[in-house]
């Protein structure tokens, strides 16, 4: 998701103790901790279900997770054992992240999976890697996943800075070198930004952050219409302030043209369209889908519609991969965490959106990255919101 950061400033509620072994969409597998005789293989599995974090994100991630685990167990398991899914509810909060991951080392996981927000997932790694815990992360893209080399961290999503390079290329394609950016605190929108600069100014382009926090959406629009900016970028967060500023500038005759990006991926999910009517096309945004879907994509994607009574976003797909891939790798190497984590330069699986491999990339990444994750700029089709285009793939 590509948009990983927090929408409001975090909250220190207690991590959630909700546990589950099936998903609650679905009917349960016929191998379950519940009925086998055997002792589970625990994961342990983080999303931001709760505000602040973002509630919709934290839904598709844990029914792609929770997908993939019921197919496990419909398959015999883990060497015969039932593979359960410990759910924790981090809401975007890195202090509740960390003591979720405490909790769940302390219940004997094999691994953990899952997580949205950069935040939330950065101060997981962190603390997974400190007490020797696998952590295959979903979702999370800021490249600084944890501050050191950290072995026993894998990630599924895309570096933010090769995202974000990719989106740049698009805008450049497109003509947009003058980039306004309404900006919030966060190191996620930092890091964004330095990107875009970093592709951007060598090449004669321009970037000027306006701060959204201090100008009403009112205020920003005068800025951009005294500025010259082709595109404003939403660095900020979803639903406040992102869709009234995409409101104010869209009714605004002096911005008529301007184009209205949103890197980190918001308008993916129904809510944006929800909240935006017929103002939620023609946005682009990071989406980690390929070209083309795989066969084995094609047969997620019905079963997910089905659980989620919706189209299925991408992160939904990274939850579904981030199981099949541990499943694959305790299948192999047992539940033992050292050998988990050592598999991670040996991981071959087929996922929904192409073969899984990690390597260590070559610009100093601090964990083990799947090699080619597909990378792609969409938007919602002005004409028809309800609907994709592909507008740029790397």
């Amino acid at each position: 998701m590509s948009a990983r950061p927090s929408t409001t400033p975090p909250t220190t509620t207690p991590p959630s103790t909700t546990t589950t072994t099936t998903s609650p969409l679905g009917p349960p597998s016929p191998l379950s901790p519940s009925t086998s005789p055997s002792p589970p293989v625990r994961i342990g599995a983080l999303a931001p279900l709760s505000r602040p974090g973002w509630t919709e994100a934290g839904r598709h991630l844990l029914a792609g997770l929770e997908l993939a685990a019921d197919e496990v167990n419909a398959g015999g398991g883990i060497a015969g054992r039932p593979l359960e899914l410990l759910v924790r509810d981090t809401a975007a909060d890195p202090r509740r992240a960390e003591a979720a991951v405490d909790e769940l080392d302390a219940l004997g996981v094999a691994a953990l999976a899952g997580e949205y927000h950069s935040v939330a997932a950065r101060a997981a790694a962190t603390r997974a890697d400190a007490l020797g815990l696998p952590f295959l992360c979903s979702s999370a893209v800021i490249d600084a996943l944890t501050e050191r080399p950290a072995d026993r961290v894998a990630r599924l999503a895309p570096a933010q800075s090769h995202g974000w390079r990719v989106y740049a290329e698009f805008l450049r394609a497109a003509g947009h070198t003058r980039l306004a950016l309404a900006t919030e605190p966060s190191a996620y929108w930092a890091a964004g930004a330095r990107v875009l600069r970093e592709e951007l100014a060598p090449r004669g382009g321009t970037v000027t952050e306006l701060d959204a926090r201090a100008l009403s959406p009112a205020a920003l629009a005068g800025e951009l219409a005294a500025g010259g900016a082709t595109a404003l970028l939403l660095l900020t967060g979803f639903p406040d302030p992102a869709v009234e500023l995409v409101r104010t500038v869209r009714r605004d005759p002096r911005l008529a043209g301007l184009l209205i990006g949103a890197p980190a991926g918001q308008p993916e999910f129904a809510e944006w369209a929800a909240l935006l009517g017929g103002e939620a096309g023609g946005i682009p945004f990071l989406r980690y889908l390929p070209a083309h879907p795989t066969a084995l994509g094609a047969r997620v994607e019905a079963t997910l519609r089905d659980r989620l009574a919706a189209a299925p976003s991408f992160v939904a797909f990274e939850g579904y991969d981030t199981v099949t891939v541990l499943a694959e790798t305790l299948r192999a190497h047992g539940a033992d965490r050292t050998a988990v984590a050592d598999a991670w330069p040996h991981v071959v699986v087929e996922g929904t959106r192409g073969k899984i491999r990690f390597t260590r990339p070559s610009d100093g990444a601090p964990v083990w990255q799947w090699d080619r994750p597909p990378v792609q700029v969409s938007d919602r089709d002005p004409a028809d919101p309800t609907r994709f285009r592909t507008l740029h793939t790397a």
